[in-house]
């Protein structure tokens, strides 16, 4: 499914993990990774050397994406590395596009008690933007970073955004030999008290079931062995992290959607809130334009 995979990286607390995680993706799917160090021309960091004129953190990059390549020259997975400059999420964003990368591997930096990375981080921008699949992971001591993937969990509401997404997922899947769990979670929350949301209840349980029963239907279809469905009551973000932590899940799929130049995941939206506060890593599918 991935040839090449994009791993941008700035050689972080933590980021070692994650390009371990990311070698081992490449090792199953025999794909190249191509490790990228943005140095941000957003900041001011150029200064003179000898005389001579440089790019302080361009220099550091070449560093950082030299030592990465050491790591990977043990672990035996086939690499490029790159140095650019840019403001870094749009220039990852287009990287990704431009080189024709299948997947964005992105380290997310997060603080333990809140939000998984800080709203208007490169990490989240790149979530927000990328046409290219994307692959948070969270360089914190309480993310669960296994591979391959045994447990697949896949909320969906059915949308075409969520649909879109079940398809890139339940192929990576049946790929994986991998068991798929579908969720839907029915949000009580925005039904009313009056006899009107009893029909209403009844009607968005039954969406709920079908779009269940599609994704099912397709992983079947594609080969998947075991595909577990789930239909629940509550807050969308809560019975999603409930079920990972319940059902030993590996990783997440979600879809996103939205234009070019605009956000493909709404702030506050279930996917958002999922990608950052997963305690594993969240693969984010966004909707063709």
């Amino acid at each position: 499914m991935y040839e090449n995979i994009l791993l941008p990286y700035d050689g972080s607390e933590g980021a070692a993990e994650v390009l371990h995680h990311a070698s081992e993706i490449a090792h199953w799917a025999d794909a190249t990774i191509h490790v990228l160090y943005v140095a941000d021309t957003t900041r001011d960091s150029v200064t003179v050397v000898e005389g001579k004129t440089v790019d302080a953190l361009a220099q550091q990059g070449e560093d950082i994406v030299d030592e990465a390549a050491k790591t990977l020259d043990t672990l035996g997975v086939s690499y490029e590395t790159d140095v650019v400059q840019g403001n870094p999420a749009p220039t990852i964003v287009d990287y990704a596009e431009r080189y024709d990368q299948d997947l964005v591997v992105m380290p997310t930096h997060g603080r333990e008690g809140v939000s998984r990375y800080l709203i208007g981080s490169v990490s989240e921008k790149v979530v927000r933007l990328s046409s290219v699949p994307v692959l948070s992971v969270r360089m914190q001591p309480d993310e669960t970073l296994v591979f391959p993937y045994e447990n697949i969990l896949i909320p969906t509401d059915g949308s075409t955004a969520a649909t879109h997404a079940a398809s890139h997922l339940v192929e990576f899947a049946a790929a994986l030999d991998a068991t798929v769990h579908v969720l839907s979670v029915v949000d009580d929350t925005t039904l009313g008290v009056d006899v009107r949301s009893t029909t209403s209840g009844k009607e968005t349980e039954g969406a709920a079931t079908d779009a269940v029963e599609t994704v099912v239907s397709e992983a079947e279809s594609r080969g998947v062995t075991n595909a577990v469905s789930h239909v629940e009551h509550g807050t969308p973000v809560e019975e999603i992290l409930d079920y990972i932590e319940a059902n030993d899940i590996h990783v997440v799929g979600m879809g996103t959607t939205g234009k070019r130049g605009t956000d493909r995941i709404l702030l506050g939206s279930a996917a958002e809130k999922t990608v950052r506060s997963a305690p594993v890593p969240v693969l984010t599918v966004a909707q063709p334009e």
